[in-house]
């Protein structure tokens, strides 16, 4: 079971992953620790990540990005906002978003849970890819502000992708959970600590009580259009303004402009966090036109001061909600993407009265506790028990006509939880759930939880019935049924349900985005095929062609080398011109023909370099032929026999054809190295001598036909059939130890030209255990 974690951030995703040593976060393709979540498309290749990052400036209307602020979202609540964007949306079944691009030729269309889909896809493959292992069982974090239909559309895409969301966690909960598992000295009395997380889009304040085994969530607030990229945005109208007053150009009126300009106002913000002054330079911004502008932290406070007064909104909320005061919380705990600005820092230790610390990794602290929960749920992984209590943020109702609504789930309530709920009535067949308060949400977002519709039996002679409906908040934050009863009469009758009805996604739009999911990553592998193939023959051009002016060179006629070279200048020319449209088959056809066109030259090349390496061998056995003439009568008849068996080996040996130069020169250098060492072993070894310790045997006898070497008078009669001299020695048997009482055994005078084996004088050695140490058989010479 996989024990991943998952922060889907606005701007980038961190995937986290739970082992036996903690929790460890997940590098991506580029080895970096944060992944765009970007999607971009080419003409014929959908990119994700990194990859698509890159293309946000020279492709922003095929690029799109900042897709969780688009979840849940009405189309016509947020048209200024989508018409800010640089890619073109529509509005879609239900009111939904539909994001317009040209794909393959072709206009698609894709709504916001089928982009995330993919970016959920592109983390599984990463996670994936680092753990060898397939990924399905995840729990993801979300921010508490989401609502039903936000959550669900999570739950949609997760699925597309093929993952299994084992829970959606608030972000603020994941926080506190990875701070308060590791701390154990909290004292007798609960301590408070608020986590304020600014991200790149919202900002969420979350208050928990923590003691030791268990933690608890007093309460949540949030700002939903507040984060980082509002202050981006106070430095991208300013030097609108400034360009515009300075160059007499309108950024806003050229779409990639204003991708440049966005992108270097969040390096701007980023280098007032640590400086004075900052210098914002672009060339080229609009047509030939050079732009520059310098800004300081000063300045840039003062542009953002209502946005630093929405900070403190959110802290004063949620300690009213939990009904603590300021001197109440022990600890301010500041993470999130956006919260670097030391504006920010200044306003919350103004807010709680105390400076706020830094111990969390602002990046990565969401997906770390994801993962840590993840852990917690999965039974492959051992977990010191700690009690999560979650609380929901927001307030939800069944509505009634004429009268006050019925609270099914307060504000704050743990969650899961469960609510019964009874109507009585002569025509009842649904059940409508709302939230509360609805302006608690942001533009575009439904108030609405859901549409319960069940069945009617109604018993012969009732007016009135009662129908009894049990709802839960389950453990993502979503409110389903679990079973209708209808009472009528004294009876109990048991009803079916549906679904919710509110839907942005119905089943069957859910189907068939998993099909066009997987017709894209057909289309996406199929594009890489087609990379490799591509670089496979750019880099055979090349290399041919150095070949040729090289190694080749005196082994390719004159005629040979032009035929080749036009073709090689031929192939080139069409991967840099005509390729674009090429398919695997054209690639490959094309090195195919160009590898024939050279298999003339690479034998004659081949069977050179194989002339080479055998006279090498042929030399060197000559000289240790020669050189044994000099030895002692047992040394010598080693060492030739030796020389020998190589010589035999060699007249024997038939080689794969099509093995490589460098494969062939390094097989005979391999077998030259062995034959060398066996021959230098066998000139330094000695004839075996009695142990001094041990009376001498009178039928040990050193017999002059032997060449010193001991013959057992046991054994005189025992013959080797001279058929086996060549059979192959099993090669697990090489390395099998030689029995002490052996040491003393003699060898049949039929096996005298055997050698003996250098590190055990007194044991015969198989001199086909020699070979097989020494020569590469055929096979072996063929795999190689």
């Amino acid at each position: 079971m996989s024990v991943i974690g998952f922060d889907i951030g606005n701007e980038s995703c961190v995937i986290a992953v739970a082992k036996h040593g903690g929790i460890d976060v997940i590098l991506n393709h580029e080895s970096k620790r944060e992944t765009p979540a970007v999607v971009s498309f080419g003409d014929n290749q959908r990119f994700t990540g990194a990859t698509a990052a890159a293309f946000a400036t020279s492709n922003p209307k095929s690029t799109v990005a900042n897709i969780k602020h688009l979840i849940g979202k009405q189309y016509k609540q947020v048209t200024q906002h989508l018409n800010s964007l640089p890619f073109t949306t529509t509005e879609g079944p239900r009111g939904s978003i539909l994001i317009e691009l040209n794909y393959l030729k072709t206009k698609w269309t894709f709504t916001p849970v089928e982009i995330l889909a993919m970016v959920f896809k592109h983390l599984k493959l990463i996670t994936e890819k680092s753990l060898e292992a397939d990924v399905n069982d995840c729990v993801i974090g979300i921010p508490a502000y989401f609502t039903n239909t936000q959550r669900r559309e999570y739950l949609d895409a997760a699925c597309i992708a093929g993952l299994n969301p084992l829970k959606l966690l608030h972000d603020g909960t994941a926080i506190a959970l990875g701070y308060g598992m590791y701390i154990t000295d909290f004292g007798s009395r609960p301590t408070v600590v608020t986590f304020v997380d600014i991200g790149h889009c919202d900002t969420q304040v979350t208050v928990a009580a923590f003691q030791e085994g268990n933690m608890k969530v007093l309460a949540n607030s949030f700002d939903p259009d507040l984060g980082g990229r509002d202050f981006d945005e106070v430095l991208f109208r300013h030097f609108v303004k400034e360009f515009d007053e300075k160059y007499k150009i309108d950024v806003c009126s050229n779409t990639r402009a204003c991708v440049r300009l966005r992108a270097s106002c969040e390096k701007v913000k980023r280098v007032l966090s640590a400086n004075s002054e900052a210098v914002i330079s672009i060339e080229c911004l609009i047509g030939d036109t050079d732009v520059r502008g310098v800004i300081t932290r000063d300045e840039f406070e003062n542009l953002s001061s209502k946005l630093l007064d929405r900070v403190t909104i959110p802290c004063f909320m949620a300690l009213k909600d939990c009904g603590l005061s300021v001197d109440m919380v022990d600890t301010v705990e500041l993470v999130g993407s956006g919260s670097r600005i030391p504006a920010i820092t200044r306003v919350l230790a103004s807010v709680f009265q105390k400076e706020p610390s830094r111990t969390l990794n602002a990046s990565e602290c969401v997906a770390r506790g994801c993962a840590l929960m993840c852990a917690m749920m999965s039974p492959s992984l051992q977990v010191r028990e700690y009690k999560v209590e979650d609380s929901f943020p927001y307030s939800i109702v069944l509505p009634l006509p004429n009268c006050d609504d019925v609270v099914l789930f307060p504000k704050g309530i743990p969650f899961p939880n469960e609510k019964i709920v009874t109507k009585t009535g002569s025509n009842i067949s649904y059940f409508d759930v709302k939230y509360s308060n609805e302006t608690e949400f942001s533009a575009g977002i439904s108030p609405v939880v859901g549409s319960f519709g069940f069945g009617r039996s109604e018993p012969a002679g009732a007016e009135d019935v009662e129908v009894e409906c049990t709802l839960m908040l389950n453990s993502h934050g979503i409110v389903q049924i679990r079973r209708v009863k209808m009472m009528a009469n004294s009876r109990s009758l048991n009803l079916p349900f549906s679904d919710n009805l509110y839907v942005t996604t119905t089943r069957d739009e859910l189907c068939e985005a998993r099909k066009k999911e997987k017709i894209l990553a057909e289309q996406d592998l199929k594009v890489e095929q087609i990379k490799d193939q591509r670089n496979t023959l750019e880099s055979f051009v090349y290399d041919s062609r150095s070949k040729l002016s090289g190694a080749y060179k005196t082994f390719a006629t004159d005629s040979e080398k032009e035929v080749i070279i036009n073709s090689l200048k031929e192939t080139e020319d069409w991967l840099y011109e005509d390729s674009d449209d090429g398919s695997e088959q054209d690639y490959t056809g094309k090195l195919k023909d160009l590898k024939k066109l050279l298999e003339s030259v690479e034998y004659k090349y081949q069977e050179n370099i194989r002339a080479k390496a055998e006279k090498a061998l042929r030399d060197c056995i000559a000289k240790y032929r020669l050189l044994a003439d000099s030895l002692p009568a047992s040394n010598k008849e080693m060492v030739k026999h030796e020389c020998t068996r190589a010589e035999r080996w060699l007249n024997n040996l038939n080689l794969d054809q099509h093995l490589s130069p460098t494969s062939l020169s390094d097989h005979y250098n391999h077998a030259i190295k062995l034959f060398e060492s066996i021959c230098k072993d066998k000139m330094k070894s000695k004839p075996s001598v009695p142990r001094h310790d041990e009376p001498v045997d009178s039928n040990q006898l050193v017999d002059s036909d032997q060449r010193g070497r001991p013959v057992d008078s046991d054994q005189s009669d025992q013959r080797v059939d001279s058929d086996q001299n060549d059979q192959p020695v099993d090669s697990d048997q090489n390395d099998q130890p030689v029995d002490s009482d052996q040491s003393d055994q003699t060898v049949d005078s039929d096996q005298n030209d055997e050698p003996v084996d250098s590190d055990g004088n007194e044991q015969p050695l198989d001199s086909n255990q020699i070979v097989s140490n020494t020569m590469p058989s055929k096979s072996e010479a063929k795999s190689s």
